[in-house]
């Protein structure tokens, strides 16, 4: 099985290195194609408007100043010859990829480009806490991982999906088990503008995430709710976007 890695945190990141180790526990042929710099946040930004730069940072290991999606389909297009990878591995990210970050991780958008490709595409990510932010349990997701991967890959993934695995801040012998999810909500305040001034005065912004709005109580059977009890969140997450129920009923109304 061939195996191609990639993540948003950078090429030097240390979930990348996770990530390759749990890819080196299902194969022996593993690839790994990431950005150059930190991405984090882009979504599924393509580069049109500007020149990929690809650098060769060791054996099958590759650095691309692009986003995620850049590095996916320099990967399956072009370094990876005419043999394409079996599966893509987006992670593991620093920190939990659940509720709205689907929508803006570029870790999420790495695995969603392997789908759209017609490849079964993982999204990895490891939850921290306040007191583990700067030392990750990435144990958590180096050991679970691999089994968890084998599993859904024997059950088959159809085109359309990509699998969202969220790993508890936790060790991992105090992971209580699996739980598959639904993607959950958080409350709507949960995105704040920090003004700030610099040394002549002028304003600045940074775009942040308010603590109280983590807290929240997260609904029943919720990737928030897994994470919140010690579950790893395993996601399927649709490609398609299309709210069936509502075209229905806009297709009534607009007769």
């Amino acid at each position: 099985m061939r195996i191609l890695c990639t993540n948003d945190d950078g090429i030097h990141a240390p979930g990348l290195k996770v990530v390759e180790e749990i890819a080196r526990a299902l194969s022996d042929d593993v690839w790994v194609v990431a950005p150059e710099l930190d991405q984090s946040g882009v979504s599924h930004s393509l580069s049109l408007n500007d020149p990929l730069r690809l650098r060769e940072v060791g054996p099958r290991h590759f650095a691309v100043r692009g986003t995620p999606t850049d590095c996916v389909i320099m990967g399956a297009r072009h370094i990876l010859g005419a043999k394409l990878p079996d599966v893509v591995l987006s992670g593991v990210n620093k920190g939990r990829n659940v509720a709205e970050d689907v929508v803006y991780s570029g870790t999420i958008a790495g695995a969603l480009e392997g789908t759209i490709l017609g490849l079964p595409s993982f999204a990895l990510s490891q939850e921290f806490s306040v007191e583990t932010r700067e030392r990750p349990p990435w144990d958590t997701a180096r050991k679970l991982g691999p089994d968890i991967l084998r599993k859904v890959i024997a059950a088959g993934i159809p085109k359309d999906t990509v699998i969202n695995v969220n790993f508890p801040s936790c060790a991992p012998e105090e992971v209580l088990g699996i739980r598959v999810t639904r993607q959950g909500k958080r409350n709507l305040g949960f995105l704040r503008v920090d003004e700030r001034r610099d040394g002549r005065g002028n304003p600045y912004f940074w775009i942040g995430f308010e603590r109280s709005a983590m807290l929240d109580t997260p609904a029943d059977g919720t990737d928030l709710a897994a994470l919140r009890e010690r579950y790893v969140s395993v996601t399927p997450l649709r490609l398609d976007r299309t709210n069936e129920a509502f075209s229905e009923e806009l297709s009534a109304t607009l007769k």
